[in-house]
């Protein structure tokens, strides 16, 4: 990472680190205290935006893991947040298991679940991994619907509510904040592993995996723990899911989440923590906007023009993207920065 111009490090740790000026550290300290107090000000509708908005991240967070870093395209996964969100309800409702037990367990089980439907990345790629990826929702789908006495079927489960050591967490803002802290712990373990050698090993595989297999890269792990970490991240954000909504369908799981979870990747900048952020935030405002734009939409023109325009608003930013800025936000917001530490020169 660049630095402003005369700004130097002097160890090895200051070069690694993630804050490295107190510039920063300042604008972190500022956006701390603005989440802090976001629930105190907030209105009920905003904070359900926040909240959806969080769990969205956590979930792409693994999808740019596993296509944005390593190259290995997905469209199933909202089906493995679909394992998620069932294994959350299955544990807390039908055996008991306590929401800080269930929640971990059910990000394992849905990488547990990626792995085996990961198994075909290592003979196949590109256009046939997208569609073993998006068999592999469907059988998820049918699996669910099959195992009744499991799962409920289309009737689905309840899902009692979030208990931390004895604290319910029953409120939009005790809910606001617990989404808050797993969001961060995910771009923080995100950014993380980036840094790792399975990071460096993921990037390889996604620049020539021919290449890496000739440097001495294990494509056959690396690719299984892609699809893993990936899957986990998934099933953490499904279980999150339902635990707010207190009811577990596979309804809440379309397909069509998983067209929209890449194109926030391509607004927000494939292969960026950061750009996972700008690019779900981008497209679940323009959602908003479209809410907002419908009924004037439709006393101006008809009440056609204004159905699927929630749709219609982000489809054109993602075109929009890939014309002009197909690098997405992220490479936007480091021009900009760049720009700035280089100033005056």
């Amino acid at each position: 990472m660049s630095l402003p111009s005369g700004t130097f490090s002097q160890k090895y740790g200051q070069d690694m680190a993630i804050m490295r000026t107190k510039t920063q550290w300042i604008f972190l300290a500022l956006l701390v205290a603005f989440l802090a107090s976001f629930p105190l000000w907030a209105s009920d509708t905003v904070l359900t935006f926040s909240i959806l908005a969080g769990i969205t991240i956590i979930s792409v967070h693994g999808l740019n893991i596993l296509t944005g870093n390593c190259g290995l395209l997905s469209m199933g996964h909202s089906g493995f947040m679909m394992v998620g969100g069932y294994a959350m309800a299955i544990l807390c409702s039908k055996l008991g298991w306590p929401f800080w037990v269930a929640l971990p367990a059910a990000g394992l089980i849905a990488g547990v679940v990626g792995i085996v439907f990961g198994l075909p990345s290592l003979r196949i790629k590109g256009f046939y991994l997208i569609m073993a990826t998006v068999a592999a929702y469907f059988i998820i789908h049918w699996l669910v619907l099959q195992f009744r006495d499991l799962t409920g079927g289309t009737e689905g489960l309840s899902v009692p509510r979030a208990d931390l050591f004895g604290l319910t967490i029953k409120g939009k803002e005790s809910y606001f904040y617990m989404v808050l802290v797993l969001a961060v712990l995910a771009t923080v373990v995100a950014k993380n592993i980036l840094r790792t050698r399975a990071g460096r090993a993921f990037v390889a595989i996604r620049d020539n995996d021919l290449a890496a297999e000739v440097m001495g890269v294990n494509l056959w792990s690396y690719k299984l723990q892609a699809f893993f970490i990936g899957c986990v991240f998934a099933g953490v954000a499904g279980a999150l899911s339902v635990q707010y909504i207190g009811f577990c369908n596979v309804e809440q799981f379309p397909f069509f989440d998983s067209v929209w979870f890449l194109g926030m990747l391509i607004v927000g900048g494939m292969g960026s923590v950061s750009g996972v952020i700008f690019g779900v935030l981008a497209i679940k405002l323009l959602g908003q906007v479209a809410i907002r734009l419908g009924p004037a939409l439709a006393e101006m023109v008809n009440p056609q023009a204004a159905i699927g325009l929630s749709n219609i608003l982000p489809s054109i930013a993602i075109i929009l993207f890939l014309i002009f800025a197909p690098r997405g936000i992220a490479h936007i917001w480091q021009r900009f920065k760049n720009y700035y530490q280089l100033w005056p020169f």
